[in-house]
């Protein structure tokens, strides 16, 4: 009877034997872990699915070295990355082009090398705290995580050189501040800080990178194909091409302010993500919810304040490139006498301003509220949660819905900005990051 007895509990898998984890991946003594509810409001299911909880035992084959992969660099949080770039591109009145793929994929890359070097920095309180994670759980050996970090930030790099030298410029300072953050300052009070400084160098590369691979463009009767200038190379001279070397200069400008919106979000979701571990926090998450409602509101003001038909970045010059006859050409009699700083670089148009394409003036504004409404649903009633019942697995949720919230409020920049195609392309997204938050955790 007892050998009958042992081989029947031997069929049992090893999971359904071993004791039961935790919400935070404590071993839970004298009783059944709490379920998370499900949080219905913010269509979600919560930020920790069951999958991403669990403890799976090392060196169990291919999938579960892939699987350690899609944890460590949080995949399902990389949606939140493209629309920096479009959302830069709309705020410099540009049309995605080459740059603003090329800023893609370098954002992509140093995001995902700030998640590896994260979770190489806090291994040893991920022992403690999270020890289900990828490194503490021995499938992800610790020196190949911060050669991971290293990898991808080289190549993010590389990706922004192709961009231009001032794209580069950029991205080295959002790199910096990604290996500060990881490394000392995200156990400071400057984290926070340093976290919305990053988001908001992220959607200024893809503006300089979008106008530096138009800058040095022909300016002959015909369209010509644009490219950056190579690294080392000396720009044109002539009067032409000194107002266009200043383009950068007047993108960084003129995206400032949809940076600024970005930053402060992202500041909010690093202050809450501060007490996602133990949780007891109610002032924070209260304060956040008050920041996201006003910034949604400025978000919408902003463009209400516009004149109709108006574009939403002043000085927007409104002939195609290439045109021999242009207002904004330095000998043209009715150009001004200085620069606008607010204005994108000289030849710059917007297909929905452009005078022989059609606008749709009440689409971009219809547009415009329902992205807003879709950054509140998505952040608001997570923190609402959380403020009402400060646990760690509802300050997780906050967490993951502020990091997902980033998606519509980024549609709702490039709306702003006079790109509803750019907003649209940005929101299809949101299925893709619901879909896999569900398996793989974002925080």
């Amino acid at each position: 009877m007892r050998r009958l007895l042992l081989s029947a509990l031997g069929a049992f898998p090893a999971g359904l034997r071993a004791a039961p984890a935790g919400l935070n991946g404590h071993a839970v003594r004298g009783g059944r872990p709490a379920a998370a509810p499900d949080d219905g409001l913010s269509g979600t299911g919560g930020t920790a699915p069951a999958p991403d909880r669990h403890r799976p035992s090392p060196g169990r084959g291919r999938g579960d070295t892939v699987r350690a992969w899609t944890e460590l660099f949080r995949v399902s949080a990389l949606f939140s990355v493209p629309g920096d770039a479009l959302a830069g591109a709309a705020a410099v009145g540009r049309s995605p082009g080459r740059g603003t793929a090329l800023a893609i994929g370098a954002s992509l890359c140093l995001y995902e090398a700030g998640m590896a070097l994260n979770d190489w920095a806090d291994r040893e309180e991920d022992a403690v705290d999270r020890p289900h994670r990828p490194i503490p759980s021995g499938r992800i050996s610790p020196s190949a995580a911060l050669g991971a970090a290293g990898a991808l930030t080289a190549a993010g790099l590389a990706l922004a050189a192709r961009a231009g030298r001032p794209a580069l410029a950029v991205a080295t300072g959002l790199a910096a501040t990604v290996w500060a953050y990881d490394l000392h300052l995200k156990h400071t009070k400057a984290g926070p800080a340093a976290m919305a400084a990053a988001r908001s160098l992220d959607l200024l590369l893809g503006a300089t990178a979008t106008a530096t691979a138009t800058a040095y463009a022909g300016t002959g009767p015909g369209p010509r194909a644009t490219r950056p200038m190579r690294l080392g190379a000396v720009p044109p001279t002539g009067p032409d091409n000194v107002a266009r070397a200043a383009g950068p200069a007047r993108s960084l400008l003129a995206a400032l302010p949809a940076a600024l919106v970005l930053g402060a979000h992202t500041y909010g979701v690093t202050a809450v993500s501060r007490h996602e571990a133990q949780g007891g926090s109610t002032a924070v998450p209260l304060a956040v919810l008050a920041t996201t409602t006003a910034l949604a509101a400025a978000v919408l003001a902003t463009h209400q304040r516009q004149r109709p038909g108006e574009p939403a970045t002043p000085g927007l010059a409104t002939t195609a490139p290439g045109s021999s006859h242009r207002p904004d050409h330095p000998h043209h009699p009715a150009a001004p006498a200085m620069p606008d700083l607010g204005a994108p670089p000289p030849g710059t148009y917007r297909p929905s301003h452009h005078p022989h394409r059609p606008t749709a003036p009440a689409l971009t504004p219809l547009l415009l509220t329902a992205f807003t409404g879709a950054y509140l649903r998505t952040a608001g009633p997570p923190l609402l949660h959380a403020a009402l019942n400060p646990s760690p697995p509802l300050t997780q949720r906050a967490v993951g819905g502020g990091i997902r919230a980033m998606i519509p409020l980024q549609a709702a920049l490039a709306a702003r900005a006079g790109a509803p195609g750019s907003g649209l392309a940005v929101m299809a997204l949101v299925p893709l990051a619901r879909s896999l938050a569900r398996k793989v955790s974002p925080t």
